[in-house]
């Protein structure tokens, strides 16, 4: 079996996380149930001509793959693997408004070819000429847990030495409402909205695009190995701890062997309950890790999860804004990701220092 390396990195999201080394400007707000993108230049990455025509998270994937490609310094791809919850959701809301307004005639067709899932794959593989593998999987909260198995499996059957691959999906006003009325998203009157040790039901919510260059070498700006990946639809509060055990164990490995685990805390008091029985059992004397606070909770918010991983092993260090208990290790080697959303689409990520 190959090996899987993450050579490059891009984000964009609530946070400015382009153009900065590994958070030092992170603010947390607490005033918003939905937070707002930090918008980088899209005039720098892509033509002011195609920007007009592009939605939202169409051009943040693209920048954010350009980030990455950039920082890898890869021209050529076996392989482009997206995951998306919601696609492209604005642009579904103005072709189904228009579909209604005009009585199902005199309709342009740009809203609906922006809108499916895989626009952001094939608007980066025109950019790049990139006539290989195309897949964006749609899998509810594992949807970018879905790419990286993907890829994973196609440098372990080697079929592919370099990969760029992404998690992305945007949030508007109107799914906010519909959100916030189906008690998604905490309700307006519940500020200050707190992720850690919230007493309140819902999630605070955003959007987001973060990519990873993967390549089967070891170069020398890579971030981290990618040793494992394993998804689970359903699993029991008192189940997660033995699952991990599983999931460690069958990569030679044990809960003490783990330097930092990466949490996914997004604020909702009923599901949080599932790090919380871990974080208090199984990794009590674990260095701990939280982000959902600064991403703010979305279907591929996981894929933050994993930018932050990468970052604590290359930079040596976790900032203050990130940690969750008063647990304090000198070198991390090994970290392990843990995301579940409403209880259900668990998913379990390891990663080592190269």
């Amino acid at each position: 079996m190959r090996k899987t390396y993450i050579n490059g990195v891009g984000c964009i999201s609530a946070q400015k996380t382009f153009d900065t080394i590994f958070l030092e400007e992170a603010i947390i707000n607490e005033t918003t149930n939905v937070l707002p993108l930090e918008i980088p230049v899209y005039k720098d990455f892509i033509s002011p001509t195609a920007i007009r025509r592009m939605a939202k998270g169409v051009k943040n994937g693209i920048v954010a793959s350009a980030l990455a490609i950039k920082e890898a310094n890869v021209e050529t791809f076996d392989a482009i693997i997206t995951g998306t919850g919601m696609g492209c959701i604005d642009d579904s809301d103005k072709f189904l408004r228009a579909l209604i307004d005009n009585k199902e005639e005199f309709l342009t067709p740009t809203s609906f070819i922006q809108s499916t899932h895989n626009t952001v794959g094939s608007q980066i593989a025109l950019g790049l000429q990139c006539k290989a593998y195309n897949f964006t999987y749609v899998n509810g909260s594992v949807s970018f847990e879905s790419a990286l198995l993907d890829a994973k499996l196609q440098f372990d059957e080697n079929e592919a030495s370099s990969i760029l691959i992404g998690g992305i999906d945007e949030m508007n006003d109107y799914t906010a409402s519909l959100f916030k009325l189906a008690g998604f998203i905490k309700q307006d009157n519940e500020s200050p909205y707190k992720v850690l040790n919230s007493n309140t039901k819902g999630v605070v919510y955003s959007e987001g695009a973060t990519f990873f260059v993967l390549e089967d070498k070891k170069q020398d700006n890579s971030y981290a190995e990618v040793l494992d990946v394993e998804i689970i639809n359903k699993l029991k509060i008192d189940a997660v701890e033995a699952k991990i055990i599983d999931f460690l164990k069958s990569n030679s490995l044990q809960v003490s062997d783990i330097d930092v685990v990466v949490l996914g805390y997004n604020g909702d008091v009923k599901t949080d309950a599932f790090y919380k029985n871990i974080a208090e059992n199984t990794f009590a004397k674990t260095q701990q890790v939280y982000y959902k606070h600064l991403s703010g909770e979305y279907n591929t918010a996981s894929a933050f999860g994993l930018w932050v991983g990468a970052k604590i092993i290359k930079t040596k260090q976790i900032p203050e804004i990130l940690k969750v208990n008063t647990v304090e290790k000198t070198d991390y080697k090994t970290i392990l990701l843990y995301n579940q959303y409403k209880g259900i689409d668990h998913s379990f990520t390891l990663i080592s220092k190269c």
